[in-house]
């Protein structure tokens, strides 16, 4: 999961507030001073630290729960809202015919965020036309076309060309072969510094682009001077958005994503990996909700919708049933048949809500070899069976052992498994403050009630 580290250490700040017998000035302390070292082992800038959790002991002191919620909660929600205002600065990229133009400096990820972003507008059914500018580096326009024909883009460049007179040329030229594709993404030129040359290169492109979007691509590595870097290129071309590459499995993405989010320019896509979908639009609500453990149902259903290709009544049904606990065998199989187009198991589990809480204990490449294993199972069962789980006893558990070539004891574990699965779900369900919450996050979508307290 993106910030594993910090995400561990919000949720065990919540757990201590969960878990205290009242709430008053010395748990607010030792709160505020807990968030404190979380955030600045994430490498958030101090006085961002200092700022954020100034608000939250203020707020927690002097700020009145709402009618019927608890002071814990309240202290909870009022984390929550600080951190996603630390984090939240412009609206996410349209999905609609625009020419985005990608600037950066050498060894940022420009070339593979061109490859993910196509990847990402044509999931979305634009067609994408990719224009290789990048006329220094040697194995740039090689890599644009192979990322291109991995994903479904067409690609425009002149591998002969190294002038940087010739950029301008190549996306001129770029521009009119692939007018046809809604979305033209331009892959521009490096360096290792924001030089004179370069500015001047990435204005003669814009003027002849004219790009509804300029974004820029920085590496999360860089922690805090992520923020600087930003506003310079702001200042110097008029940087539109903001691609931070790499958040995944660096201590300094933190850093990075605050430093940046408090600039004039707005984040809109994290790189999580380093497979072609691992790209995701930013959007500081639903980041910080996972980072919290709260889920992100709404990315879980966007990502089915894209990647299984089922229809929308479909994915809400989904979102359901993961809800109040009344899924059978049938829809166990299809969550997990789609498990590997959805992506890695570890992203997919941080989307469910309450899950962070058994997370340390997981074993992913065990638990996707069992998962495996359940699935054959599952291929040696009735339709019947799998949407009535409880008639599987006895000889039926001996025939789908046969079939599938596995022991009794992997049939039963399951059938245990998904008891365990279905229990838990129907408990989150049965929270209508997570059922509120997650119902915003479907837009308003009608979640079932499976009943319990407030």
């Amino acid at each position: 999961m993106v910030l594993d580290g910090l995400g561990k250490s919000l949720r065990g700040v919540l757990d201590k507030i969960g878990s205290s017998t009242t709430v008053d000035e010395n748990l607010i302390k030792d709160v505020c001073r807990e968030l404190q070292r979380a955030l600045l082992q994430a490498d958030v800038n101090v006085q961002l630290v200092l700022r954020l959790t100034n608000n939250v002991r203020e707020r927690s002191l002097n700020e009145k729960p709402a009618p019927g919620r608890s002071a814990k909660d309240h202290v909870q929600k009022i984390i929550y809202e600080e951190l996603v205002s630390l984090l939240k600065n412009g609206e996410p990229i349209a999905l609609k015919p625009q020419t985005i133009m990608l600037v950066g400096l050498y060894g940022q990820g420009k070339t593979t965020s061109a490859g993910k972003l196509a990847n990402y507008f044509i999931k979305k059914n634009l067609s994408v036309g990719l224009i290789a500018a990048d006329v220094y580096r040697p194995a740039a326009y090689d890599q644009l076309c192979q990322l291109g024909a991995k994903v479904g883009a067409e690609v425009y460049g002149d591998p002969k060309e190294h002038d940087p007179a010739g950029a301008v040329r190549i996306v001129r030229d770029g521009l009119a072969k692939l007018a046809h594709c809604r979305v033209k993404i331009i892959d521009t030129s490096g360096r290792h510094a924001l030089e004179e040359d370069l500015i001047q290169e990435i204005k003669d492109i814009a003027a002849v682009a004219n790009p509804d979007e300029r974004i820029l691509v920085l590496d999360s590595q860089v922690g805090q001077q992520a923020g600087p870097q930003a506003d310079a290129f702001n200042k110097a071309v008029d940087v539109s958005g903001v691609i931070m590459t790499k958040m995944d499995g660096t201590a300094k993405g933190g850093g990075a994503l605050s430093a940046v989010a408090t600039t004039n320019a707005r984040i809109v896509f994290i790189g999580t990996g380093e497979h072609i979908r691992d790209l995701e639009a930013f959007d500081a609500d639903r980041f910080i909700s996972r980072l919290l453990g709260m889920g992100d149902l709404q990315g879980l259903v966007e990502i089915a919708k894209q990647e299984i290709k089922n229809d929308e009544e479909d994915m809400e049904a989904l979102a359901r049933n993961m809800l109040s606990g009344h899924f059978t065998l049938t829809d166990m199989y299809a969550q997990m048949k789609a498990v590997n187009k959805m992506g890695s198991l570890q992203k997919l589990m941080g989307m469910l809500p309450g899950f962070s809480k058994v997370e340390d204990k997981i074993d992913y490449e065990a638990t996707q070899a069992r998962l495996d294993r359940f699935k054959v199972i599952m291929d040696s069962m009735t339709a019947q069976e799998k949407d009535e789980p409880s008639l599987i006893k006895g000889k039926r558990i001996e025939r789908i052992a046969r079939g599938a070539g596995v022991s009794t004891g992997d049939v039963r574990d399951l059938l245990k498994q998904y008891n365990n699965s279905k229990k838990m779900m129907g408990s989150v369900g049965k929270d209508r403050k997570m059922r509120k919450r997650m119902q915003k996050q479907m837009g308003g979508m009608e979640l079932p009630d499976a009943g319990g307290d407030e």
